[in-house]
């Protein structure tokens, strides 16, 4: 890759790197990533109304341990929207940019160009500061899910009992045991087996890229509000359908009891 910005758009003033990446990339530069694999998958980014890149060759890029980043090739952006800025260290190794819209206000610094080791040639757009992501045809949420991690959602007659501060707020022999990669299990029980008295609606949502968006609830005991224990998903994606409708409550917020046996927080 040559130091011109022919694929990148007009030269523009060099500001600083965004600080939180420029701490990833000076990471990445002196560690490396734990692990980087190409992935078939057709990978687009939605910003501003305009699709980004649309590739088949992104790679799964794991920063961390946990789950991988998309890095996509700098050759699948479309042309003036990304502008690279100044170096992140002195060899000149990787690059901080600027995407723009053209027409728009529409911008983001969070995104990181490399040109030299084995992040060569690669973007990164922070999946956050993205408007939306698609894996093919399907829009996912908060990261990219990880290639070996699965989700299975078993219907279990194993009794449930949910106390707060010494009061059962649910109990269920009908729950769905939701096992996933790495993860402590999640019990997940009909909306009917909690006692509706102690809830309240909270405005708080989240997104799993293995289960969609979900909702919360707060309960309130003798006045004292414990807030988001209890989460649930009205929609959820194809793979974790079964858990459509039911409640979860946070294990390490409450007494959970699995046939009379408390589990551990």
């Amino acid at each position: 890759m040559t130091d011109s910005n022919i694929l990148l758009g007009p030269k523009k003033a060099a500001p600083p790197p965004n600080p939180s990446l420029l701490t990833l990339a000076e990471t990445l530069l002196s560690t490396g990533p734990f692990k980087i694999e190409s992935t078939p998958r057709r990978v687009r980014a939605l910003f501003g109304g305009k699709f980004l890149f649309d590739t088949t060759s992104a790679k799964h890029v794991w920063e961390h341990k946990y789950f991988p980043h998309f890095w996509v090739p700098l050759s699948s952006v479309v042309p003036d929207v990304l502008t690279k800025t100044s170096s992140v260290d002195d060899s000149e190794s990787a690059f901080g940019g600027i995407v723009t819209i053209p027409g728009t206000e529409k911008s983001t610094d969070r995104v990181l160009i490399f040109e030299k080791g084995p992040l060569a040639g690669l973007v990164k757009f922070d999946f956050k500061a993205m408007d939306a992501w698609f894996e093919e045809d399907q829009q996912i949420y908060d990261h990219p899910k990880n290639p070996y991690t699965r989700i299975d959602i078993l219907a279990s007659s194993r009794k449930i009992e949910v106390k707060i501060a010494g009061v059962t707020v649910a109990e269920s022999s009908s729950s769905m045991f939701l096992f996933e990669t790495g993860l402590r299990p999640r019990y997940y029980l009909p909306k009917t087996s909690v006692k509706q008295e102690y809830l309240t609606p909270s405005s708080t949502t989240t997104k799993c890229p293995y289960k969609g968006m979900a909702q919360y609830y707060n309960v309130t005991i003798e006045g004292k509000e414990y807030k988001d224990t209890i989460w649930w998903y009205e929609y959820p994606t194809t793979e974790s359908a079964a858990i459509q409708g039911y409640v979860c409550f946070y294990n390490e917020k409450v007494d959970t009891y699995v046939d009379g046996v408390l589990e551990e927080k």
